[in-house]
Parts: structure tokens; C-alpha cells; sequence
């Protein structure tokens, strides 16, 4: 029994429902991806100014891997999504890695917590984007 949200007609129910249920999933795979399976050698190496590249890669391959997985089971012709998310966190992670390093704030300086809050947020962004994308598409 779909039970109707306010103001959406009883068929939207389920979609937003899963669209929901997935960018929970999409958060967990975010906690997974860069806390649990982040080494020291991903967490330090993506920060340098250089020789960020592999460790930086390696990191974003762990995002698109579980997003790969999340998308072959519930819409598998979206398989790119996964290449789009490699792509899109390789993008914030190194843009806030730059103007970190261009401020050169410090973990008792507020703006480094400004500048790492809005990495996590352009990151759930793309968690929703994705879980929409698998829902929509």
C-alpha cells in the first residue's frame, strides 16, 4: 500500500520514497568511501601539491566502485553514473584541496572548517543527484 505525501499524487509516493532510500545509501557509501576505506596514503597523498594524482584517484575509484554496485542493482543502463561520480569528486576533492592550500588555514582557523563543510556538501549534492539520476532516468 503506497500511503500519499502530502500534495503528491499517490504514484509520486514510490519515487520519492526510493529516491530517499537511496541517497541514505548514497551517505553510507560517502562514510564508507572516504572514512572506512580511506588509507593514510589516499588522506595525505590527495592533499600534496604533488604527486596527488594516484592517491586522488584511487580515492574517487572507491566512490565510483560502490556507486557502480548501488547502480547495476537498481537500474543497470546507468552504469556511467559511476564514471560521473569518479569524475565529480575528483573535481571537488582537488578544488578544495587548492583553496585550502592557496588560504593555508589550519584546523583552529575557522575557514578551514568552512572549506572542508563545503567539500561534504557539494559531495551529498552529488549523493542526491545520483540517487534522483537512478530514479528518474
Amino acid at each position: 500500500m503506497i500511503l500519499p505525501v502530502s500534495g503528491l499524487p499517490a504514484d509520486a509516493a514510490a519515487p520519492v520514497f526510493e529516491a530517499a532510500a537511496l541517497s541514505v545509501g548514497f551517505a553510507l557509501k560517502h562514510y564508507l568511501a572516504d572514512f572506512v576505506l580511506q588509507t593514510n596514503w589516499i588522506a595525505r597523498g590527495k592533499e600534496r601539491d604533488h604527486g596527488w594524482a594516484g592517491p586522488l584517484v584511487v580515492h574517487a575509484l572507491c566512490h565510483g566502485t560502490i556507486t557502480l554496485v548501488i547502480a547495476l542493482a537498481v537500474a543497470p543502463h546507468l552504469w556511467w553514473l559511476a564514471i560521473a561520480d569518479v569524475l565529480v569528486h575528483i573535481a571537488i576533492d582537488r578544488s578544495k584541496t587548492a583553496v585550502s592550500h592557496w588560504g593555508r588555514w589550519q584546523p583552529t582557523e575557522a575557514p578551514f572548517w568552512w572549506v572542508l563543510g563545503f567539500d561534504q556538501l557539494l559531495h551529498q549534492v552529488t549523493n542526491i543527484t545520483l540517487a534522483t539520476a537512478l530514479v528518474l532516468l
